[in-house]
């Protein structure tokens, strides 16, 4: 399954709807993720100190693609040629006359996603002006196709975990294990990882965002396993921690189940109208419940979708209310740094009267 181009079109008027209803000048798109969500142009960028293209959405209803030549032949499957805008190794002197053809003299632009060069470069061509967060506020509410696609990503996370699992043996180094999650994700179809898999054996487990190495799994120790992959270009995300060998130590299942309690306290509250960080909070209350908060050492969640890490972010100082359609992770962890950490991770969709657990 795949975005529509009706889908992609519909976001573009919710965009346009937006700037007519703010006064708003045209709309320059240049975060990647942003740009794919209003177009189905290039998810990616290249490297970071490059861009496959922006896209301007006007308000008058005439939306351009602006890439160079690359990406012409992937352009042209997807956008009206009329629409297309090639620039090459001069992109700001092509910009000057493409501004003055098309009547664009003010230009909004979200002040997160654009460089100094770039801004300083604009502001020479077009008046600017910030506007934060407009996509991204588009973004937090997925629509059915979005929902489909992130349950089916997330399926095959279930599995991988149940294919892995075994494998978990003793003499295995982080890196092996971390590379045939890889394999099995791929096999299975998915399209590439949402993020590098975190793969931490022993005390590394107490490192939240742990890279694997060459520390060998050992008997007796939990090794944390975090990771994701994309189908139809959206992510899963999830984390589970095992123990390795026959028999769990009684500090294992003790860290474990705090941790569980805590999340499932979280995952019971979560319907539309909740205040996010009452999630945050909930979940701290079981810890200090057994006194040991201070080892709950990050936010409870975030919202995933064309991104791993998206909004909104389950802190203790997240604003706004849960709503239908959010998909947000429940993570809640304890790390300790001498023994390891144990994190344990559900994706979750805020329905219209309650949320779905993936």
């Amino acid at each position: 399954m795949t975005i529509s181009a009706a889908t992609y079109e519909k976001r573009r008027e919710n965009v346009r709807k937006r700037l007519n209803d703010r006064g708003l000048p045209p709309l320059l798109v240049n975060f990647a993720a942003n740009r794919y969500y209003l177009s189905g142009f290039e998810l990616h960028d290249p490297q970071c100190n490059e861009t496959a293209g922006w896209i301007i959405i006007c308000p008058d209803g005439k939306d351009f693609l602006l890439t160079d030549p690359r990406y012409l032949d992937a352009a042209l499957r997807i956008w009206n040629e009329e629409n297309v805008f090639i620039y090459s190794g001069n992109k700001f002197d092509a910009l000057k006359d493409f501004f003055k053809a098309n009547s664009i003299s003010d230009l909004g632009y979200d002040p997160k996603s654009i460089n100094l060069f770039e801004y300083e470069k604009l502001n020479d061509l077009c008046k600017l002006k910030a506007v934060s967060g407009l996509v991204e506020d588009l973004r937090l509410i997925k629509d059915e196709e979005e929902i489909r696609l992130m349950e089916e990503s997330c399926a095959l996370n279930h599995k991988v975990y149940e294919l892995i699992q075994p494998k978990l043996q003793e003499g295995r180094t982080e890196a092996e294990i971390a590379w045939e999650i890889e394999q099995l994700f791929r096999n299975n179809g998915a399209s590439g990882l949402s993020f590098s898999t975190i793969v931490g054996v022993g005390p590394n487990a107490a490192l939240p965002h742990a890279i694997p190495g060459e520390t060998k799994l050992r008997e007796g120790e939990l090794i944390l396993i975090d990771m994701g992959c994309r189908l139809g270009d959206y992510c899963s995300d999830q984390t589970r921690t095992f123990f390795i060998g026959d028999k769990p130590s009684e500090r294992f299942l003790t860290v474990l189940s705090q941790v569980q309690e805590a999340q499932q306290a979280a995952i019971d509250i979560l319907r539309p109208g909740l205040p996010i960080q009452h999630a945050y909070h909930t979940a701290k209350a079981v810890f200090e419940k057994y006194g040991v908060e201070k080892y709950f050492t990050h936010s409870l969640g975030h919202g995933v979708g064309l991104e791993t890490h998206e909004q909104p972010s389950l802190s203790p100082i997240a604003k706004g209310e849960l709503k239908p359609g959010m998909v947000i992770t429940i993570e809640p962890g304890l790390y300790y740094a001498d023994w390891g950490g144990i994190r344990w991770e559900h994706m979750v969709l805020i329905t219209e009267d309650s949320h779905k657990v993936f």
